[in-house]
This record gives C-alpha cells, structure tokens and sequence, in this order.
C-alpha cells in the first residue's frame, strides 16, 4: 500500500439544458439563410445525431458548470466550503480573463484556490491528472472538478456549397451541457477505490485539424464565419481521429487494462466515430454505451455524461474497474483507470 493517498472518484454528475433542437430543426435553420440547403435526413444520416440540447438566453458556461457543481457536492455529501481547489475544465470560457473557474467559484460561493485546465475534449481527463496529482502530493484532499460547454455558440449557420457545410459539420452536433466530479483523498490499497492511472499524449503537429479561431491572438476581434465557428481543416469525419493519434496505439498495456474494465467511456463525436473508435481500439462494444445519437457531443462534459448514464443503469457497481478514453483537438489522447 502507498503512503500517498489516492485521489477517490466521491461524485460524478451532469447538467443537460432542457431546450433540444433536432437536427430537422438545424437543417431547417441552414436552409432559411439563403445559403446552401442540405438535403432532408443528410444531417442525420452523415452524423447519426438525432438533436442537441441548448442552453437557456443568458446562461453561461459557468451557469451550467456550477448547476452541475451542486449536484455533485449534494451526492458527495458535502458542501462548497469543503472544497480545497476548484478546477474549470472545459472547451468553452465565460471570458478570455479572467479564469471561468473564477466565475463559477463565486456563483458557488466557493473561498477556495480556483484555475482553468484546458485541453479541448480532454479538459476533464487533464483535470482528474491535474487533482489526482494533487491529491497524491498532499497539497489538497477535496477537489471539485466543474465543466460547463457551451457548443451552441459555435455553429455556422450560413453556408455557400455543401464544401463550407462538410467543414462545419462537427458544429451541428455539439451540445451544451454540464458535468462535475469530486475527488477526495483516500487511502491508495490494492482495492481502495480512487484513480489507479491516467495516460496521456499527443501529436501536436495537427493542431489545425479542427478550430475555433477567434478570440486569441491569431483572430482576437474577427467576425468572420471561419473563425467564429467549430471548423474542420482536415478530414477527420472519414479518415478517423484515432489515425492521428499513435500514442493511442502505443498505449497497448493500459488499453488492456481498459478492455477488461466493467464499463467503458469513450469520447463521442458522433455514431460513425464511436463505432470506429470501438473497431480501431479493439473496445468490447457490450461494455460501452452510445450516449451521442440523443445527447450530441457534450465537449469535455461527454465522459462524465457516460458515467452518470452507466451508474443510473446498473452498469457499474462498487469495486468495479472504470475507464475513461478521451480524443480531442489538438490533437491529444488520453486514458483513465479508476475503481468505482
């Protein structure tokens, strides 16, 4: 047994806007500005997405980060003034600066440190790395982790031809959604539960693979469609994002571990992508559960959108192996083993 402790997963929770807009209602909404027409059913069809959920006027991503914040604390037992460092962790941000962490700490009424960790579709995973290693150190024993995405900001609703369409394609299925976990420190036996290992790595060189190129230093102040919305530089709806990833395949040993897990969670960006990531990483598929044809892709909020969904189900119970499998822009792999 270590000495150091084992940062223990204590609550999983998510927070889903009750407004749902069907893919006939995006395709319809393209069609209306003038531009191109997608066919009836090609949206759907392409993407095997049946709608997103939205956000109400007015909510942020620190809204939807803090609803889902108090849930996780109410599952936990705890309350907000238990919480040694709040993490944000998400692509979406209320503001460049400060830190959204900031933000979603005071509507929770939080005193404690608080930062942003940001890695695309991995935040979350980097942000159980970030409180696990923490934890393990001893300098904290309760982190809240809080995720609140905001996709509906980014879809591009004028397009001129079906080539501009393609490129946009991931916008129309991103949904706004948020997730929270609770990380308490723990005892790090053979069959304590807690975080057991996390693996991650990246091939940077295809940053540009899919952006949101507005609001930095490239593109601070541009209004341009290219830049404002989710946009595909590459081919990633047919040639597969695990194709850029050989840290994926070079991870063999914990992809192992993985496979026998009693549940498995995997980033979704949609039904052709989930399959081939079960294909290609050799998943059971019995042991995994496709979440994105009801609830799109929730961003950073999709592993622990899984979680909540398979516990709700009676997928996973006390003592069971969990593993979380991410993939996100920039382009990043990333891996988690945790004992429920």
């Amino acid at each position: 047994m270590s000495d150091a402790p084992r940062a223990r997963l204590a609550a999983t929770s998510v927070h889903l806007p009750s407004r749902y807009r069907t893919m006939e209602e995006i395709r319809a909404r393209i069609a209306a500005t003038g531009g191109y027409a997608p066919p009836a059913g090609w949206l759907e069809d392409l993407t095997g997405v049946h709608g997103v959920h939205v956000r109400a006027a007015g909510e942020n991503a620190s809204d939807l980060a803090a609803a889902a914040a108090r849930t996780a604390l109410d599952e936990a037992g705890l309350r907000i003034g238990d919480v040694d460092l709040l993490l944000f962790a998400a692509t979406a941000h209320d503001l460049i600066e400060p830190a959204t962490a900031h933000i979603t700490a005071a509507k929770l009424g939080a005193s404690c440190p608080a930062f942003d960790v940001k890695n695309a579709c991995n935040s979350v995973l980097n942000a159980m790395e970030v409180a696990s290693a923490l934890i393990a150190a001893g300098r904290y024993r309760t982190v809240l982790v809080a995720c609140g995405e905001v996709g509906s900001m980014v879809v591009r609703w004028h397009v001129p031809d079906h080539e501009a369409l393609t490129r946009a394609m991931p916008g129309y299925t991103v949904s706004d959604a948020g997730a929270a976990l609770v990380l308490t420190a723990g005892p790090a036996g053979d069959d304590d539960p807690g975080v057991l290992f996390m693996r991650f790595g990246a091939d940077s060189a295809a940053w540009d693979a899919c952006t949101i190129a507005c609001g930095g230093t490239m593109h601070l102040h541009s209004q341009a469609d290219e830049h404002t919305t989710l946009r595909l530089n590459g081919d990633l709806l047919h040639t597969g994002a695990v194709d850029y990833l050989p840290t994926a395949r070079a991870a063999a040993g914990e992809l192992d571990a993985a496979r026998s897990a009693a549940f498995i969670a995997l980033h979704q960006i949609g039904v052709p992508q989930y399959h081939e990531m079960i294909e290609r990483l050799a998943l059971p598929a019995q042991r995994c559960m496709p979440t994105v044809a009801r609830h799109g892709n929730c961003g950073a909020a999709s592993l622990p959108l899984q979680l909540v969904r398979a516990e709700e189900a009676g997928l996973v119970e006390e003592g069971d192996l969990v593993a979380m499998i991410g993939v996100a822009s920039g382009l990043s792999f990333g891996l988690a083993l945790v004992r429920w």
